[in-house]
């Protein structure tokens, strides 16, 4: 059995440009918030709208930028939910629109095989740019390795929360939004409410185990 994993409002209990912004004061948060939640609902091109976050936040330190993606919070029960997929021998993958200096402490924290993210670029010590390895089709990113693991659609789950999510969908047998938007919500099979994610263990047991 697989299971994917969106990263920020699923595994992370934060979005992480926000919160970054709060560096530079609150008119700054207030405009990244305002394109992240345009992104989310499916309202903008998901790429431009992440180029015009990344380049609002010119000049932030890496220092900052750095211990600010260390400090987000792991989603209540997320610990406890990974941890029991891997003893029941699950793989599990990690996709983000956001990048590596959020996710990469993820692979160790929640056990995950394999994380896939952007990457922020700093020049002398700022932020400069983004390298954009995963696109609004966050399915793309996944597919070499879902093939070379050999894995079934059947036996794929996917967990999302936003519109920008739903490509992943195409590659599930069960697909679960998380404390979804709307549009999520209409397609998933199933929808859990409440930001704890031990929630999805009792509904994963009922129908794999």
């Amino acid at each position: 059995m697989l299971i994917i994993f969106d990263v920020e409002g699923v595994l992370l209990n934060a979005e992480y440009l926000p919160v970054l912004a709060q560096v530079m004061g609150p008119r700054k948060e207030k405009e990244i918030w305002d394109i992240t939640n345009a992104g989310i609902r499916g309202e903008i091109n998901w790429e431009e709208g992440l180029r015009r976050r990344v380049r609002a936040l010119r000049g932030i330190s890496y220092e900052d930028a750095k211990k600010i993606g260390e400090s987000l919070p792991i989603m209540p029960g997320a610990k406890e939910l990974c941890s029991a997929l891997k003893k029941a021998d699950w793989k599990i993958i990690a996709v983000s629109g956001g990048f590596t200096i959020i996710t990469d402490r993820l692979k160790e924290e929640l056990c995950i095989d394999r994380i896939f993210s952007n990457e922020l670029v700093f020049k002398d010590g700022k932020l400069e740019d983004v390298i954009m390895n995963v696109t609004s089709d966050k399915a793309a990113a996944i597919r070499p390795t879902i093939r070379q693991w050999d894995i079934r659609k059947e036996d794929t789950v996917v967990v999302v929360d936003g519109a920008n999510d739903l490509k992943l969908f195409a590659l599930a047998g069960y697909t679960v939004g998380f404390c979804p938007v709307d549009m999520v919500r209409e397609k998933a099979d199933v929808s859990i409410d409440k930001r704890d994610l031990s929630l999805l263990l009792n509904l994963l047991k009922k129908k794999f185990w």
